[in-house]
């Protein structure tokens, strides 16, 4: 393919697509925050809570795997600026509908759309940096864009701590949605889609990852490799209150306070592994450096020295820094495909994972514990083990992408 004239790190494309990303955070994380004042003002009670609140977030998990898989072909189809502007009119139009709604179904339609809108955005942003992007920056591009991003998650719990009103907490999602997009009017589209899209070949075909071994098996591997960032985030986190109960009795534990002090982490770590990738020239060693570290939080969460509300919001800190290598599994996921595939593939990808949750629960919540009537303390180590085990072994087999060049396509022929 041809030459083209490629961007810097301070660009619009990449300054967008990082605001863009704070703004899905933001959305992303605003349920978690304001869970239980939004729940109990559209008529759930103490008694009912955790059930409503569970059927609210998985309404907004299916949206988001659903919404992976249609961003994912319209990014390869249509272009990766139609999706940047249709996702995030969509989450934006849910946010504004969620602050009006009045029972716990109206609550989890509005989320289940809201979670079919913040589907699109990682993907497509990633996918248009890495695109445009010259390949010794394409790691530090893509870490910026989700350190920036990650931010969103930090603004949304101070947000909500000032307003104290969850319904203006949601519109102002959808405010800074709306600003959004106006500045993504002045983006160009990527030059290999706009390449790519001349070729006579299938694009955005998601059966294209299912019918050839090869892509098969780097699609599968792609998605394990990111597990212990939801397993962290999910359960560890989300859960802190209860774990800090089980490991040193009485505590103030606030889990949202825990999720911004995890985000805080989470986008410090994403910025310092894109240059950890440019100082190894690897991607690979620089996810095995946080893996490393993700297991040392691990074992200090569950270890005797977690024993204050200090500690643990400390701890929490620390887990959400070695779980900042979100920005280089996604950069792999879009780096492992070619031009006609990686929208979908960036798209569905971190998706998959975000929807992995419910069996990572499924397993730490009813089989360990309701089943086997484990505590909360063990089942936490089994399932983290499990987890990290799972991923070391993909991780092995997983390519290397530092210095590929992106600039190809996938052809359409089933192979064995």
């Amino acid at each position: 393919m041809n030459e083209h004239k490629q961007i810097g790190l301070w660009s619009l494309p990449v300054l967008v697509a990082a605001l863009g990303y704070f703004v899905d955070v933001y959305d992303l994380l605003l349920f978690t925050i304001v869970r239980q004042p939004s729940v109990l003002a559209v008529g759930s009670t103490l008694d009912t809570i955790i059930v409503d609140s569970a059927h609210i977030i998985n309404w907004q998990m299916s949206g988001l795997l659903i919404g992976g898989i249609l961003w994912g072909v319209i990014g390869d189809k249509k272009g990766r600026l139609k999706v940047l502007f249709g996702s995030i009119l969509l989450y934006s139009v849910a946010n504004i509908l969620t602050s009006f709604v009045q029972n716990v179904d109206q609550y989890a339609y509005c989320r289940f759309i809201g979670g079919i809108g913040l589907a699109g955005e990682l993907g497509a942003g990633i996918t248009l940096v890495s695109e445009m992007l010259p390949k010794n920056k394409r790691g530090i591009g893509t870490s910026m864009v989700a350190g920036i991003g990650l931010f969103g998650a930090v603004f949304a719990y101070f947000t909500f701590q000032y307003t104290k009103d969850w319904r203006l907490c949601y519109q102002i999602g959808g405010g800074l949605g709306v600003f959004l997009l106006i500045l993504r009017v002045k983006v160009a589209e990527s030059f290999m889609f706009e390449s790519a899209k001349l070729e006579n070949i299938q694009k955005g075909n998601f059966m294209m990852f299912l019918n050839n071994k090869k892509r098969f098996s780097k699609y599968i591997k792609a998605i394990l490799i990111g597990l212990p960032t939801w397993f962290v985030i999910g359960v560890l986190i989300n859960y802190s209150n209860k774990f800090a109960t089980a490991n040193y009795g009485e505590n103030l534990i606030d889990s949202g306070r825990s999720i911004m002090f995890a985000y805080v982490g989470i986008a410090i770590g994403d910025l310092v592994t894109g240059y950890v990738s440019q100082f190894f020239q690897s991607r690979k060693k620089a996810l095995l450096l946080f893996y490393i570290l993700n297991t040392l939080g691990m074992v200090l969460f569950f270890s005797a020295l977690n024993d204050s509300d200090d500690r643990m919001y400390a701890i929490c800190g620390f887990l959400g820094f070695s779980t900042g290598y979100w920005a280089i599994f996604n950069q792999m996921a879009a780096e492992q495909f070619g031009t006609n595939l990686r929208a979908t593939a960036a798209t569905t990808i971190p998706n998959m994972v975000r929807g992995a949750l419910p069996l990572i629960n499924f397993l730490f919540l009813d089989i360990l514990q309701k089943s086997l009537g484990w505590t909360i303390i063990q089942s936490g180590i089994l399932t983290g083990a499990i987890v990290m085990g799972i991923t070391l072994i993909a991780f092995v087999y997983t390519e290397e992408t530092y210095h590929k060049d992106l600039d190809y396509l996938e052809q359409d022929n089933p192979l064995p």
